[in-house]
């Protein structure tokens, strides 16, 4: 199959220190693209549509993977609700426009999973979206990231703009948020418990009831999706314009909990405060359209685990930049 991009293509990715960013950089480089382009917040802060245009005017990429967002758990969402919606209207508003306006032949949006409806049918499938009201957990991040599809197809429609966009399940992996309060679910309990388990703690609380059901996508895997779809999915004019990015398998938070405490070696018990929000009861993507293309993750969830327990000990341990 004749590839839509080349690897002789100037491609920018924005937002290429952060987790998912960060990945889809290391995949590029492995699948042979030498020529990225690559930005600092200090340098340009993709909020400002002024500057940032100027930049892609500048450099006139030929392609563009939005990766850059602000991103956190439910408190974080729950606390800073106008910051989570105006910071991400705002950056992907500047990059998307700016894309289109300068030239640039496709471009990857990546939005994420909150997007559906709180209890939309599960597996979930694309034509989920705009079909039921939002978890309220994280409504702001997910009306930002509906908007910024919403923006890819009117490109396409209006203007024949090659914008596609992916939804990844929830992500992990080297690079993640490991705050103690503004993370999500996995490098929370991972650093919960590798604390616990380094001060020979008995217990660890945890929120919730831990019943509710998550899927868990290496970030690495979603890189190679992100990769694959650059170079190979061009929807058609009756097609959705995105894709979920998915295993296509789900687990009890719970159990989740377990697998973190033995990869972290925690022997203590575990305690839930049922008195925190649970957020969404189930969310499990239909990756079925994705798996049509010939594309499916690789990475199991106890390997990636492991991995990604292992790297945040070694960087604790070596004193290297863990985001806190």
């Amino acid at each position: 199959m004749t590839r839509l991009i080349d690897h002789s293509d100037r491609i920018f990715v924005a937002g290429h220190r952060g987790m998912a960013g960060s990945a889809i950089v290391r995949r590029l480089k492995q699948s042979g693209y030498t020529e990225l382009l690559t930005v600092t917040h200090d340098v340009l802060d993709l909020r400002d549509a002024v500057a940032t245009a100027a930049w892609m005017e500048s450099h006139r990429p030929d392609v563009v993977v939005l990766a850059a967002a602000k991103v956190g758990g439910i408190h974080a969402n729950a606390s800073y609700p106008a910051d989570f919606l105006l910071d991400n209207l705002k950056i992907q508003n500047s990059v998307i426009e700016a894309a289109w306006r300068f030239g640039a032949k496709r471009l990857l949006f990546l939005g994420s999973s909150c997007i559906y409806p709180k209890f939309a049918p599960q597996p979930i499938q694309e034509d989920s979206l705009m079909t039921g009201a939002l978890e309220p957990t994280n409504e702001w991040y997910a009306i930002a990231k509906i908007s910024g599809i919403e923006l890819c197809r009117a490109l396409r429609q209006q203007h024949d703009f090659d914008a596609i966009s992916l939804m990844p399940t929830n992500l992990y992996g080297p690079g993640d948020n490991y705050h103690p309060t503004n993370s999500h679910v996995l490098p929370a309990l991972i650093r919960r418990f590798h604390e616990a388990a380094r001060d020979g703690l008995p217990q660890v609380t945890c929120w919730g009831t831990g019943s509710p059901r998550r899927e868990f996508l290496h970030v690495d895997d979603l890189a190679d999706a992100a990769v694959f779809c650059l170079e190979q999915w061009r929807p058609t004019a009756h097609d959705l314009q995105f894709l979920n990015v998915g295993t296509g398998s789900d687990l009890p938070i719970r159990d989740l909990a377990a697998l973190v405490a033995d990869a972290v070696g925690f022997r203590g018990s575990l305690d839930w405060d049922t008195s925190k929000p649970d957020g969404t009861p189930r969310k499990l993507l239909d990756v079925s359209r994705l798996k049509a293309l010939g594309w499916s993750a690789q990475i199991p969830l106890e390997e990636g685990l492991q991995a990604t327990v292992n790297d945040y000990g070694q960087r604790q341990t070596s004193g290297q930049e863990v985001r806190l």
